[in-house]
C-alpha cells in the first residue's frame, strides 16, 4: 500500500525564482555595446507579475525590489524603487488593455510602460547628477522585445504540473 503524499506544485514559488533570476541577470558584468542594449530584466519580470498577479505583486513589492536594485547597483537610494513603483502603477492601470491582446500585440502596449520606467529613472539621475542618461534608452527597446519570450517562459513556469504516477 503506497502512502498518499501531498502534491506540491513547486518547491520555490515562481515569483520568487523569477525575481531572483532577473536580479542575477541584471548584475552580470555587461560591457560595451551589450551594456547599452542590456534589457532591464527586473522591470520586465515585475511588469509581468504585476500584470498577471496583481493580488500578489504590486507597488510595495516593486518598491522593495527597487531598493534591492539600488543597493546592488550602487545608484541613488530610491531611484530604481521609484521607477519600478511607477511601472507597477502603470501596470495596474493598463492591466486589462495588456491582457486582452495577444502576446505579439502586448509588446507595443508594454513599451510605453517601460519607457516611463526609464524616464523616471533618468529624470532622477538628471536632477541628482545634472545629466540625462541617454545611453540606457536602447535597453528600453530590448526590454520590450524581451516581453514575448519572457511571458512564455513565466507562463510555463507558473503552470501547475500534473502529479507523477506511482511506479512499482
Amino acid at each position: 500500500m503506497s502512502a498518499v503524499l501531498p502534491h506540491y506544485r513547486n518547491p520555490v514559488p515562481p515569483i520568487l525564482f523569477s525575481m531572483a533570476l532577473a536580479m542575477l541577470l541584471t548584475w552580470l558584468p555587461w560591457h560595451g555595446w551589450a551594456l547599452a542594449l542590456r534589457p532591464d530584466f527586473i522591470a520586465v519580470v515585475l511588469l509581468y507579475w504585476t500584470t498577471h498577479t496583481p493580488h500578489k505583486v504590486g507597488i510595495s513589492t516593486a518598491w522593495f525590489v527597487g531598493l534591492l536594485a539600488d543597493v546592488a547597483d550602487a545608484s541613488l537610494f530610491g531611484q530604481h524603487a521609484l521607477a519600478y513603483s511607477a511601472l507597477a502603477l502603470g501596470s495596474s492601470i493598463f492591466k486589462r488593455r495588456i491582457l486582452m491582446l495577444d502576446l505579439s500585440q502586448q509588446t507595443m502596449q508594454v513599451f510605453p510602460l517601460l519607457l516611463v520606467n526609464y524616464l523616471v529613472f533618468a529624470a532622477i539621475d538628471w536632477v541628482a547628477q545634472g545629466h540625462f542618461a541617454w545611453s540606457y534608452l536602447p535597453g528600453c527597446v530590448t526590454s520590450a522585445l524581451l516581453w514575448l519570450p519572457l511571458t512564455l517562459l513565466l507562463q510555463a513556469l507558473s503552470r501547475p504540473r500534473a502529479p507523477k504516477a506511482d511506479s512499482l
